[in-house]
């Protein structure tokens, strides 16, 4: 392959303009990507969470109305809003990349790692339902210990260690 050099430039200025302009890439999609993160509110103001560039949850905050939804809902709304912020963080990573790198085999590769789009109704939380959370009936009461094991039955006694003997042909011998 030729390099693509400019009349009278020699290879290495070639090299020096390329590695600026990797560094300028660099540094500009280092800014990018520092700024990447997302904050995301749930529909109802119950959950907020925030998201570093990395995908790495920096901040959950729970409004009013989660103290209201008992376990299931406020889990499930949880969930939703971390997946929308995960899905707004990496799309921005991903169109960082594509700005400053251009659309090429890269760029689809950083999009492959997309997450997936919600569902048409745009959202992972548990259906509304009236019926208020059932908890578990109490357990019931503990059955009678079991009964001690019997003692083991009259046999023939161990076997017992002889003494050591200080004959110095035995000391390989540990009986």
């Amino acid at each position: 392959m030729q390099p693509n050099l400019g009349p009278g430039e020699d290879f290495e200025l070639l090299l020096e303009r390329q590695v600026r302009d990797m560094q300028s890439k660099a540094a500009a999609l280092s800014e990018a990507l520092s700024a990447a993160g997302a904050t995301v509110r749930s529909r109802d103001g119950s959950v907020t969470v925030t998201l570093a560039p990395n995908g790495a949850l920096t901040n959950l905050e729970l409004g009013h109305r989660a103290t209201e939804m008992g376990s299931a809902r406020l889990t499930a709304a949880i969930m939703s809003t971390v997946r929308e912020a995960q899905r707004q963080t990496a799309r921005s990573v991903a169109d960082s990349f594509s700005t400053i790198n251009g659309d090429g085999e890269s760029t689809d590769m950083v999009r492959s790692f997309l997450p997936p789009d919600p569902p048409p109704d745009g959202d992972f939380a548990a259906p509304e339902s009236a019926e208020p959370e059932r908890t578990p009936p109490p357990a019931a009461p503990p059955a009678r210990p079991p009964a001690p094991p019997a003692p083991p039955a009259a046999g023939p006694a161990p076997r017992r260690r002889p003494p050591a003997d200080d004959h110095p042909d035995d000391e390989s011998n540990p009986w």
